[in-house]
């Protein structure tokens, strides 16, 4: 019988960036994931489409698998291959990881350890909450706070000391403690730890929906009751938590607890979404449009059959470089096909494209959009001259248009299309009518029409009322405008950084 790998893998405590470089590594290698409530869902993208993915989380009372079917279930599946099991944290501090490592070694089954960021230091970490100080603590400890399944506590089968817990360790953080909260203030408190020690709970530590309360044991537990915090949640007791007030750095980026729904194209949103998220923005994807070839080739590879007859190729996109050159090479050619012919790019990201492949750009415009390209070029330049644009099926008119008024022949192909994607509508409009999204994004006209065909134009203009739109540019903000919908940030350059800078210095 076919013997597998088992990889038991800690994923850290929510923030997909911390994930270990090895932890992506094997995942890469997977023929099955099993996965935890806690371990986001994020990481799954970096296993092969081909890998199983089998959720068995823990929410609270309510468990999809119990640990010992978790158990047969790892067993059963690394007869099949390599099995990355995914666990929020670190899987052997209170991840139950070495149990299922006992259940491997007892099967005889192949399991490596791959340690993960445990929530015990980057959660109090990204609450501005260092674990040990010179001036507070120099000692810590990890204890876990929940129930057994019996309901009993820990304690009473007389695993934790509170006596020397409360009087001979600097800082205290306890995992999954928010239903015992009252007990263990009381608890810490009758065995002579002070009622004015500081104390934090954080909530949902490292993500974007990230929520701290701070008190003192004597009203820790009346500081949460009154804000309803509820798990998954950390408790961290000591003299350490006074830094907060000095070294919250988290909480206090601009986007923080701002829902950003983002309406790019899926393939084009990760640069974006990093861009939020590292403002400390939670980002929604909604892609309302997808990028996809032409409904036929044929233009194109006629432009391409007479490229060195053009003068001018001007791109005014990313995807119009990256299908031209595709389809290029499909024709077995390459950049050589290009000399002596003059580039134009709108945009540093189109410039880029061109530049990465070797090419150098003859012009390239201050402003990003075609008006900005033709006072660039200049009326006079282009008279008498061949102009070929590779880029979406529908796009405006207006380069074309003038260059032709200037004396220009202009031949415009597609190279792409932009067609509707409403992947989650129901979902979306759900999160707006409850006003759960503080901004929406919109980065092409093509992604305000989309978006609101998928929304339902009037229902759409409804639903944006209560939240910051935001476009990348005046030419989207004027689409917008037409729907009877007004920006309220509009990017004075036009670029996602520049979509980015505005959101952070106005939202």
């Amino acid at each position: 019988m076919k013997k597998g790998k088992v990889y038991l893998v800690g994923a850290g405590p929510g923030d997909p960036g911390l994930l270990t470089l090895k932890g992506r590594d094997v995942l890469a290698q997977a023929d099955v994931v099993i996965y935890d409530y806690l371990a986001s869902e994020e990481f799954l993208r970096y296993a092969p489409a081909h890998a199983r993915r089998i959720y068995v989380g823990k929410k609270g009372g309510d468990h999809t698998m119990s640990q010992e079917a978790i158990n047969r279930l790892l067993v059963e599946k690394a007869r099949e291959g390599v099995v990355v099991r995914l666990k929020g944290g670190d899987p052997f501090v209170f991840g139950r990881g070495g149990e299922e490592a006992q259940e491997l070694a007892a099967a005889g089954i192949d399991f490596e350890i791959v340690p993960g960021v445990t929530a015990a230091v980057a959660v109090p970490a990204y609450a501005g909450i260092p674990l040990s100080h010179r001036d507070y603590a120099s000692s810590m400890a990890f204890i876990t706070g929940h129930e057994r399944a019996d309901g009993a506590m820990p304690e009473t089968k007389e695993s934790l000391d509170w006596e020397k817990l409360a009087s001979g360790v600097g800082t205290l953080v306890f995992f999954m403690g928010v239903k015992n909260l009252p007990d263990i203030a009381q608890r810490l408190m009758a065995h002579g730890r002070s009622p004015r020690t500081p104390a934090a709970v954080i909530r949902w530590g490292t993500t974007p929906q990230q929520q701290t309360v701070v008190g003192t044991l004597a009203d820790i537990v009346e500081k949460v009751q009154a804000t309803g915090l509820k798990p998954p949640a950390i408790i961290v007791v000591g003299e350490v938590v006074r830094l907060r007030t000095e070294l919250n750095w988290f909480e206090t980026k601009p986007l923080f607890g701002k829902t950003v729904l983002v309406t790019r194209a899926r393939e084009q949103a990760s640069e974006f979404r990093r861009a939020l998220e590292d403002l400390g923005a939670r980002c929604v994807e909604f892609p309302s449009i997808a990028i996809v070839p032409p409904a036929s080739w044929d233009p194109l590879d006629r432009a391409l059959a007479v490229l060195h007859e053009y003068d001018w190729v001007v791109f005014t996109s990313v995807n119009g470089v990256k299908f031209f050159m595709e389809r290029l090479w499909a024709a077995g050619r390459d950049v050589r096909a290009l000399a002596g012919t003059r580039l134009a790019a709108i945009g540093p990201k189109t410039a880029e494209a061109l530049e990465q492949r070797g090419l150098r750009l003859d012009v390239v415009p201050e402003e990003y959009r075609a008006e900005s390209l033709l006072k660039a070029l200049g009326e006079t330049t282009v008279r008498g001259r061949r102009f070929l644009l590779p880029r979406a099926a529908q796009a405006r008119d207006v380069l074309p248009q003038t260059l032709r008024r200037w004396g220009a022949e202009v031949d415009v192909v597609p190279a792409y299309e932009t067609v509707p994607a409403a992947e989650g509508v129901d979902e979306v409009k759900a999160m707006l009518a409850r006003g759960e999204v503080h901004v929406v994004t919109f980065t092409a006209s093509s992604t305000v029409t989309f978006f609101l065909q998928a929304i339902g134009k009037h229902r759409a203009a409804e639903l944006l009322k209560q939240t910051v739109v935001a476009c990348i540019g005046p030419i989207t903000a004027d689409t917008a405008r037409s729907f009877g919908i007004e920006p309220r940030v509009v990017a004075e350059e036009y670029t996602i950084p520049g979509l980015v800078r505005a959101l952070a210095s106005r939202v």
